[in-house]
């Protein structure tokens, strides 16, 4: 599959030179419901004053940090082993990948994919408490493990669904090697206050995000864009057994010119 390069990216493409920037491990969750029009994600819209990714439309997620490794976080559901085994890594940075994409939606939006154990979700995480424990651990002032621990809860592994593996180009200045996981919002919890890094944020119906896109009249990177197709054709009910059916492909786009005009050229494997 070819896409043509996007005119942000055009200037750092055309100038590539030396060794390519070693990616950072990141993760971002597919958040969804289901509307009146069909499956809708949670879509935030990035700063325009964001080193990456400025003002583009994407779902919630960001760089895992080392306490998402180093630290025992409760955990329940699916062990990291056999997250290694979904992820194709090793089960240390798997964990620290479920972590990372668990606590940097609640920083992000305020949903949290944790319980009181194994059989439970909170419901409820709009309290000044938890808003406050929002900024906190954005701020690098609270470790997640702690968070966790002080309010009795364990991280629920088996609400989030492994959905796709894309490394950013090797032109780009800053790059990320970043799973995507899905999750349904979980009954009872609301989305909170905008996160610092967007100016916007919304639920969006899938299919108008995508015309949307289309006509020009929202900015999303590809990867972006592939999700909100392949997730579109889903329910919200049925959105982890979707990711479970799914073959995890690593998507790396390569720069290829066709013609004189750029292309991000991309082998997607048989799931899309």
């Amino acid at each position: 599959m070819r896409i043509p390069v996007p005119q942000r990216l055009l200037a750092s493409a055309r100038e590539v030179e030396g060794d390519p920037v070693e990616p950072r491990h990141a993760s971002t969750i597919i958040v969804v419901r289901d509307g009146a029009e069909g499956i809708e994600a949670f879509l935030m819209r990035r700063q325009a004053s964001m080193a990456f990714a400025a003002g583009m439309y994407v779902f919630p997620g960001g760089g895992m940090h080392e306490s998402d490794i180093l630290h025992d976080v409760p955990w329940s559901g699916p062990p990291a082993e056999e997250w290694g085994l979904r992820l194709r890594c090793d089960a240390g940075l798997a964990r620290g990948l479920v972590v990372a994409a668990v606590r940097e939606t609640f920083e992000e939006t305020g949903v949290l994919l944790a319980g009181s154990d194994a059989s439970t979700v909170i419901a409820d995480t709009s309290g000044a408490d938890m808003q406050a424990a929002r900024d906190a651990l954005e701020d690098g002032e609270l470790a997640f493990s702690d968070f966790l621990r002080e309010r009795g809860l364990v991280l629920r592994a088996d609400l989030i669904g492994a959905w796709a593996h894309w490394i950013t180009p090797a032109f780009e200045p800053r790059r990320y090697d970043t799973r995507f996981f899905v999750a349904a919002l979980p009954a009872g919890q609301k989305v909170g206050a905008l996160s610092r890094e967007a100016d916007q944020a919304d639920w969006a119906p899938l299919d108008r995000v995508l015309a949307a896109v289309e006509a020009g009249e929202a900015a999303m990177m590809p990867p972006t864009v592939i999700a909100c197709r392949e997730v579109a054709v889903h329910e919200a009910g049925t959105i982890l057994q979707a990711a479970a059916a799914r073959t995890i492909h690593t998507v790396e786009p390569r720069l290829v010119e066709v013609d004189g005009e750029l292309f991000l050229e991309t082998d997607l494997g048989d799931d899309t």
